[in-house]
């Protein structure tokens, strides 16, 4: 965990105001907190810290990409990362960290480590499902993709027109009395 100390801000010697930390974010990163499913990561992270008299105001930028699996193919595929995320760090008695967006410090303290903010806002950008581009436009050739359409029951038009033909006659008469007004 030593490496994560460039991620520990000092804020006790910094002056009022407003303070720009910048990160670049790689897959070791992520190794730390033991999660493996990106394949390579390439993320820049722009924290605007704003020290004022009784309290500090963070605000988090990530920009960049990821490359994932798709859910659908397992083929990789680069994911474009856009996140934001603001924090508002004030003091009490106790550490107190209930509130997803307040931080309460104890009095004492004099840094603050954001690395697993900056983790859980990269995380939580990321989309829940992750479906490869030549999925979506169907430029993708992939054995996975030809077996599922194979697999697949067929397109909802053959659906209906073999539900169509699968009507019970005891109701065609019912279905005239709709059409006959």
């Amino acid at each position: 965990m030593k490496d994560l100390k460039l991620f520990t801000i000092q804020y006790v010697g910094l002056k009022e105001g407003e303070h720009n930390f910048e990160y670049q974010i790689d897959k070791s990163f992520f190794d730390y907190f033991e999660f493996d499913d990106f394949n390579d990561v390439a993320i820049h992270v722009n924290l605007v810290f704003v020290k004022k008299a009784t309290f500090m105001q963070l605000h988090f930028k990530v920009d960049g990409k990821v490359n994932v699996n798709c859910d659908l193919t397992n083929e990789p595929y680069d994911e474009p990362i856009h996140g934001e995320f603001e924090l508002i760090v004030n003091f009490g008695q106790e550490y107190n960290d209930e509130n997803e967006e307040i931080l309460v410090l104890p009095y004492g303290e004099y840094e603050l480590n954001v690395a697993q903010y900056i983790y859980e806002l990269i995380i939580l950008s990321v989309p829940n499902k992750r479906v490869h581009p030549g999925v979506e436009d169907g430029t993708l050739e992939s054995e996975i993709l030809n077996k599922l359409e194979e697999l697949s029951l067929g397109s909802k038009k053959e659906q209906e027109d073999n539900d169509k033909l699968q009507t019970d006659p005891r109701w065609d008469s019912l279905r005239k009395l709709l059409t006959d007004k």
